[in-house]
């Protein structure tokens, strides 16, 4: 079974399969409605888009499965957009018509929050190229954080590091079996309540999906599933890296194949496209020193789980594979640090230079607002990572960017404190919004 979550964590977020688990992004969705017309939630299948907008939606039309709808929106697409307020549009891609209907709709209309639309893929051909500025905006969900699932106590917000709050949470003890187990089943709402291997099968099945039919189903080109499926086991490989596309598709054809660059890509923007896969920028700051900022992003899934299904693995593969799982776990801490950093309009970066000198994850809330991470599974390298971050830390222009608001190293287990060099210490279980 999934370890239950963690004893110190608050009752509100404990829950039983098929029970609504709250979302960080609740108060998000209800304070764009009170300002926008219209709310796109965007992000992957299985996230929890449609159970987030029922929790305000007044009533509901799902696209994808009600062929009536569809039927009507080739007649008259503005009887599909009539009922209470705010309606809910579920799935909307699979009519990308309704898109300009509802943006004129909203226009018409005196007041906020008319409309919630959810999608699990970006339409090609740009079907949103009219934007409707100030008239629908955009959420982003992503799976949830450890914090949304009840395994993390949130004794340690990232909102007052950003404040420049003091760090301290007592021990919260996880153990590497699981964290192994929390990377494996992943954030993913439905997977809450389930066993690690229900819950693995799931992620292999939607990877299987992606390989067979959705990766042609958002650009329209029939693709080859053994190639998609190697795709995403190259990626897994090099997950939290910043491989680079020639590097994949290496990777890819193997010794006696061949595959173009252009088509590797094609094949990353398909997966963009059906947010899966969620590179992660790098920042470039100004810097006191003559060192040259490297611009390769980080490749990650939207959650580590999906790594961990491409290569067919699980949470013992990770225990015997220390170097692999430290590098999910790095993936694990940037979703959750992603989820965080959206609720506050902050961006998450990592920093990479000529030297070799890396950070794993900026938090960028603005100048004077910023916080810098390593991300580190044992407690073994926390000398090592504070040091890297002092040395980053005098690398920056502080004068155009500010002082960093907090140095932080996220580990498995243990105490939150911050050292007497001023690095934080900070259990991955304490972590939270």
């Amino acid at each position: 079974m999934i370890p239950p979550p963690s004893r110190d964590a608050p009752n509100r977020w404990r829950s039983t399969i098929n029970t609504y688990l709250p979302r960080i992004a609740d108060r998000e969705l209800k304070e764009r409605l009170s300002w926008s017309g219209a709310v796109l939630i965007e992000g992957p299948r299985a996230c929890g888009k449609t159970e987030l907008a029922q929790q305000v939606a007044a009533s509901t039309v799902f696209l994808d499965t009600n062929k009536r709808a569809q039927d009507m929106i080739a007649v008259d697409p503005r009887l599909v957009l009539e009922g209470k307020t705010p309606r809910l549009i579920d799935e909307w891609q699979v009519e990308p018509v309704i898109w300009n209907h509802v943006r004129r709709v909203v226009d018409e209309r005196v007041g906020k929050g008319h409309f919630i639309l959810t999608g699990s893929a970006i339409p090609p051909d740009d079907v949103t190229r009219h934007p409707g500025t100030g008239r629908i905006s955009r959420l982003r969900l992503r799976p949830m954080s450890l914090f949304e699932l009840g395994y993390s106590t949130g004794m340690v917000s990232l909102r007052d590091m950003l404040n420049r709050s003091a760090i301290r949470s007592p021990e919260v003890a996880l153990s590497a079996a699981r964290l192994a187990g929390l990377v494996c089943v992943g954030g993913w709402p439905e997977h809450h309540g389930s066993t690690e291997h229900k819950a693995m099968s799931a992620c292999r099945d939607y990877l299987e999906n992606i390989c067979r039919s959705d990766v042609r189903r958002v650009d329209g080109v029939r693709r080859d599933p053994d190639r998609v499926r190697r795709f995403l086991q190259s990626l897994a490989r090099n997950v939290a890296t910043c491989a680079t596309i020639s590097t994949i598709k290496r990777d890819v054809a193997g010794p006696d194949q061949a595959m173009k660059k252009g088509t590797a890509r094609d094949y990353l923007t398909a997966l963009e496209r059906l947010m899966v896969v969620e590179d992660q920028p790098p920042w470039s700051p100004r810097l006191r020193s003559r060192s040259r900022l490297r611009r390769a992003p980080k490749r990650h899934f939207v959650d580590p789980s999906l790594a961990v299904a491409a290569l067919r693995a699980g949470p013992q593969h990770l225990l015997r594979d220390f170097e692999w799982f430290g590098f999910l776990f790095e993936s694990m801490v940037v979703r959750d640090l992603r989820v965080y950093a959206q609720a506050m309009d902050a961006d998450v970066l990592h920093y990479r230079d000529n030297t070799g000198l890396e950070v794993d994850a900026i938090v960028d809330a603005g100048p004077d607002r910023w916080a810098a991470f390593e991300i580190k599974l044992g407690t073994g390298r926390i000398d090592d990572a504070a040091r890297s971050l002092l040395k980053f830390a005098d690398r920056v222009d502080t004068e155009r960017c500010g002082e960093p608001a907090a140095l932080g190293v996220i580990v498995g287990t243990g105490y939150g404190y911050t050292r007497k060099d001023g690095v934080a210490v900070i259990p991955i279980g304490a972590l939270g919004p």
